[in-house]
């Protein structure tokens, strides 16, 4: 294998680590919520919603990935 392959391969391997990690749930749940707060603050216009939205978004992901993790434990 060439040089370009191995790179772009471990510069692939080295971000999907870096983002998904172990609980790729858990990046899913954070591009659904940044795509839905931005969905409300472009198109509806409700910059305070948004606000507000993506921190209570942020929590339930957490709280969510905690239970599972707490389950699974068991």
């Amino acid at each position: 294998m060439s040089w370009l392959p191995r790179v772009l391969r471990g510069f692939g391997m080295f971000w999907w680590d870096l983002l998904v990690g172990d609980t790729p749930e858990i990046f899913v749940a954070v591009v659904l919520a940044l795509g839905l707060v931005a969905l409300i603050s472009v198109s509806a216009g409700w910059h305070a919603v948004a606000v507000a939205l993506l921190p209570l978004l942020a929590t339930a992901t957490l709280v969510l990935s905690v239970r599972r993790a707490a389950r699974a434990k068991r």
